[in-house]
């Protein structure tokens, strides 16, 4: 059965757009998000190994649930570091809307792990950290939350990162997605998609958001561990969250309003203005150029290749060229 958003007054969010919401009645805020064109664009770009550009998917969905939440004008970037055949993620998201992403890579060994059938995102990454970065501009102080990589997966990550930064609970689940059509010539027709769903409980009463303390916490060696139940709210908020279906977040007819009705129908879910998505990069010839004249002429030099040196930007593949001069 088609669901009409018309009935409700709810112009949809569509792809390539962050949509807030909250639950009232189990005290949860949280944002979804299915992308497009934006994610397609930006692995079709790089043309990565298929697991490669799965991973960076999962990170693009992340960041974006995450950086849309910036109050301010500022850069939020994820960035990985590991031992995993994928040493590097780095997403970078520039308010209100500018994403752009890269992944660094060993061919042989993502290819090794791909034979074996191991390319899941958890041995992909390995072990490292991943750090959280906020940036408010020249004239503030960043901001940096590290949370251990040790064979977790991204949705994990965030869980982590907010109990341990931020004393919240959270719940996070990404998906990502391929579509496979015929061209009007016959020919196959491949397209990325992604998505995802973060809920977080922010009840008034800050008593009821209390955790069990992380192991192994302060306590003395032998000490009875710490154990407090969940809230009943929280705990239901989980469980709808749980049996969202990753089909669910990247089939492209499946819109995020339809999701969250399917989700929260029964306590009411209250839906606030989508925030776009743009994959859009901050490069330009002039920073290119700011950056090479820090250089000095015996390092220009050594980039001088057939009197040019052509930069190339990592994330979005543009070149700039100059002379020496």
């Amino acid at each position: 059965m088609a669901f009409d958003l018309s009935e409700f007054g709810v112009t949809p969010a569509g792809q390539d757009a962050v949509r807030p919401f909250a639950v009232e009645g189990l005290d949860v805020r949280g944002r979804a998000i299915t992308l497009g064109p934006v994610v397609d664009s930006i692995l079709e770009r790089h043309a990565y190994p298929e697991p490669v550009s799965r991973l960076l998917a999962e990170a693009i969905v992340l960041t974006s649930l995450l950086g849309t939440s910036l109050k301010f004008q500022g850069r939020f970037t994820l960035q990985t570091q590991t031992d995993g055949p994928v040493s590097m993620l780095v997403v970078d998201f520039s308010s209100p809307e500018a994403i752009r992403a890269c992944a660094t890579f060993d061919e042989e060994l993502v290819a090794a792990v791909i034979e074996a059938g191991a390319a899941t995102p958890e041995r992909l990454l390995g072990r490292g950290h991943l750090a959280m970065t906020i940036d408010q501009g020249k004239h503030m102080q960043r901001y940096q939350g590290l949370v251990e990589l040790d064979g977790i997966s991204l949705e994990e990550v965030a869980r982590r990162y907010f109990a341990r930064s931020e004393q919240i609970p959270t719940e996070v689940r990404l998906a990502v997605g391929e579509l496979y059509t015929r061209t009007q010539g016959g020919g196959p027709n491949h397209k990325w998609t992604a998505g995802g769903v973060m809920v977080q409980f922010l009840p008034e009463a800050p008593e009821r958001m209390r955790q069990p303390d992380l192991d192994p916490g302060d306590a003395p060696a032998g000490a009875d561990v710490h154990i407090i139940d969940e809230d009943d709210a929280w705990v239901e908020a989980k469980a709808l969250v749980d049996t969202v279906k990753d089909v669910e977040l990247t089939d492209p007819s499946v819109s995020v309003e339809e999701l969250l009705f399917r989700l929260f129908h029964e306590r009411g879910v209250r839906l606030f203005d989508p925030q776009p998505i743009a994959d859009q990069c901050s490069c330009s010839r002039e920073k290119v150029k700011g950056i090479l004249t820090s250089f000095s002429a015996e390092e220009v030099d050594q980039m001088t290749v057939d009197d040019k040196i052509v930069v190339k930007c990592e994330f979005c593949s543009a070149s700039y060229e100059f002379d020496e001069i």
